[in-house]
């Protein structure tokens, strides 16, 4: 039996998980869940990143201790993967003892044999990617990978040493296929090895939660070469908690997201070369789930809650949807109606209704059993010979990781067998009885083509295939991966058994209105930061009396134009209840005349008239300074009717 080793990257626990970890866990478990199926002997790891600065100062805003904090989160993580039906077989924590002492371990190993070295860093750091970079290195003064601010950092710090190992990286990247796609190589060789490999800063003495070195207690290991070592670590390399080390390295794919790939495709090598290790066989490396073309990031709040889509639609929707969208390296745009529509069109419509359709006239025509005399003819055929023919197409795009692409040519096979029902019309067969020997072969037919698609989807969708075999008569051994390129496995009289709708067809636009409504809803609350501001010293003070004489009302914007010769005025007309007026106001740097028109304003009604740059002016807009030197139009309630006076 052939073993296969498939590594998820470990997940950074500063916060609870959301629909962009999902991507790489469950292509993973999918590549996984087939190759178990072809008959290899399967590890797949995944688990959690827990020590850096970032993780420290969360603790402490919590008030409970780093170790606390990631155990909240790490619950949560293991609780998302048991929902979406994650069959890892090793989860890894950086807080284990036997990862602590493996790199521990490896750290000295690469310090005596002279490729790390005590040093002092002076440069730039970003905390949330936890990255060191060169003034060259960032993008408009930010880091070049997150686009957030970075800090001056100036440290003790001990360096693995890069350049040693530039010209076997650059021939890793451009001379093999270890990098999937194989476009990101050249420019990862271009931006990174060419301009010359800059030694790793690979620890940290600012900050304490994290791997001490075991010879310089001061200095906690950096987060690479504690994070990038869990993959042999998992296996025991270096501690003696596992004994896979021999049987499952070198790994066949890690797969990552295209922000850290730089670490996997550089230090990662570079790492195992100066360990004298075996190199992974792949790097798969995807892009981004995106929200309206941007990151899903909590700092933007446009992250999306995988349990809330789970529960509304199940595990197995999520799972096809995710895996439909991506291609492998390329991002993927999520919205709620993309989500509804893939559901709709490919799984209601499609894989649904074939199932369905198909138990639905079994049952209909023949009680449930299909009788065993046939009528073949050469429309079968067809359909026939595409079914036998899916399963090494999908292969191929399995062993270069392009679920995409195999989940694309499995439903080739849905359309084709839909196709098929619309040419042999079952409904017509079933009103003559001369023909029962002809409907039973179509139903036959398809529901044999049903047991195909369904096995190869069942790594994809594996909590919902079984009520699928079951629907149609299937056993366990009809469902293998030797029966996928057969046709005629399902037993001759099989009988079915009407279910449950696999997928309900779902209202678009209410459930949109509803999904919205519901990630507004969980959306974290925050309440807006007041402004430093020093307010001006007040006026002197007046009479009742006299603040009587200020003759404050509403009016309605019905139409605003900036003023020709000022850059600083706006001409508003207005409907104030009494016939209307003009007023022209100094905000046109602030806001644009269409932003006005249709709003209602607070004017002071009886401000005798001025002419402003050539322009007659009845009456004066109320605004508000603001602490930036703008300003802030006072908008009145709609409830308040044109002309209604203030007091």
């Amino acid at each position: 039996m052939s073993k296969f080793y498939i590594t998820t990257p470990i997940y950074y626990p500063s916060g609870n998980p959301h629909i962009g970890h999902c991507y790489t866990t469950v292509a993973c478990d999918s590549i996984a869940r087939y190759r178990r199926m072809q008959g290899h002997e399967v590890m797949f790891l995944t688990g959690t990143d827990e020590h850096g600065l970032k993780i420290e100062q969360k603790a402490a805003e919590a008030g409970i201790t780093p170790k606390e904090y990631v155990d909240g989160i790490v619950e949560v993580f293991k609780k998302l993967w048991s929902y979406m039906n994650i069959s890892y077989d090793r989860y890894i924590r950086t807080t284990d003892d036997y990862h602590v002492e493996s790199v521990q371990n490896i750290f000295k190993k690469l310090y005596d044999k002279g490729y790390i070295y005590k040093g002092k860093y002076v440069g730039k750091y970003c905390t949330p990617c936890e990255s060191f970079w060169t003034s060259s290195q960032l993008k408009d003064g930010k880091c070049p990978d997150c686009g957030r601010e970075v800090i001056d950092a100036e440290e003790e710090a001990y360096f693995f040493k890069m350049s040693p190992f530039a010209d076997r990286l650059e021939h890793l990247l451009l001379d093999t296929d270890y990098l999937q796609p194989r476009t990101r190589a050249t420019e990862l060789v271009n931006n990174f090895i060419k301009p010359g490999l800059e030694d790793l800063c690979v620890s940290r003495t600012s900050f304490k939660w994290g791997i001490p070195v075991t010879f310089d207690p001061k200095h906690v290991v950096y987060v690479w070469i504690d994070a990038l070592s869990n993959y042999i670590t998992a296996l025991g390399y270096a501690n003696n908690k596992y004994q896979d080390f021999d049987k499952f390295w070198p790994a066949d794919v890690h797969m990552v997201a295209k922000d850290i790939q730089r670490f996997h495709a550089l230090i990662w090598p570079a790492m195992l070369m100066a360990l004298d290790l075996p190199l992974p066989k792949h790097l798969a490396v995807h892009g981004w789930i995106t929200f309206n073309g941007d990151k899903m990031s909590k700092s933007k709040g446009n992250v999306v809650d995988p349990f809330i889509l789970g529960e509304r639609y199940g595990c197995d929707a999520i799972r096809y949807h995710i895996l439909r969208e991506m291609a492998l390296g390329a991002d993927s745009d999520f919205s709620n109606e993309i989500l509804i529509n893939r559901i709709n069109s490919d799984l209601a419509n499609g894989f649904g209704n074939l199932v369905s359709r198909t138990v639905a006239m079994a049952d209909k025509y023949f009680g449930g059993t299909l009788p065993t005399e046939r009528e073949t003819a050469p429309v079968d055929d067809e359909l026939k010979t595409l079914a036998v023919s899916i399963c090494g197409k999908v292969d191929a795009f399995i062993d270069n990781t392009q679920i995409k692409q195999a989940l694309e040519t499995i439903f080739t096979l849905v359309d084709r067998a839909n196709k098929y029902i619309d040419e042999t019309e079952p409904w017509v067969l079933g009103k003559d009885e001369s023909r029962k020997s002809r409907l039973a072969a179509v139903l036959y037919n398809l529901l044999d083509t049903i047991r195909i698609i369904s096995t190869l989807l069942s790594p994809f969708m594996p909590s919902t295939m079984p009520k699928v075999w079951e629907q149609i008569g299937a056993s366990e051994s009809d469902v293998t991966y030797a029966n996928a390129s057969k046709f005629d496995v399902l037993p001759a009289d099989v009988t079915v058994h009407k279910g449950e709708i696999l997928f309900p067809r779902i209202d678009v636009n209410k459930e949109i209105e509803e999904l919205n409504a519901i990630l507004m809803a969980n959306l974290p609350k925050t309440e807006p930061e007041e402004p430093d501001f020093t307010p001006e010293p007040l006026a002197e003070q007046i009479e009742f009396g006299d603040f009587t004489k200020v003759d404050l009302r509403v009016a309605k914007v019905t139409d605003c134009e900036k003023v020709k010769k000022s850059k600083k005025l706006l001409r508003l007309q207005l409907d104030d209840g009494m016939g209307g007026r003009q007023v022209v106001s100094g905000i046109a740097q602030w806001y644009a005349p269409q932003d006005l028109i249709g709003k209602k304003v607070i004017i002071v009604a009886n401000l005798k008239p001025a002419v402003l740059c050539g322009v007659e002016s009845n009456g004066m807009i109320c605004a508000a300074d603001l602490p930036d030197g703008s300003c802030a139009v006072q908008f009145a309630d709609d409830r308040m009717p044109c002309g209604a006076k203030l007091r």
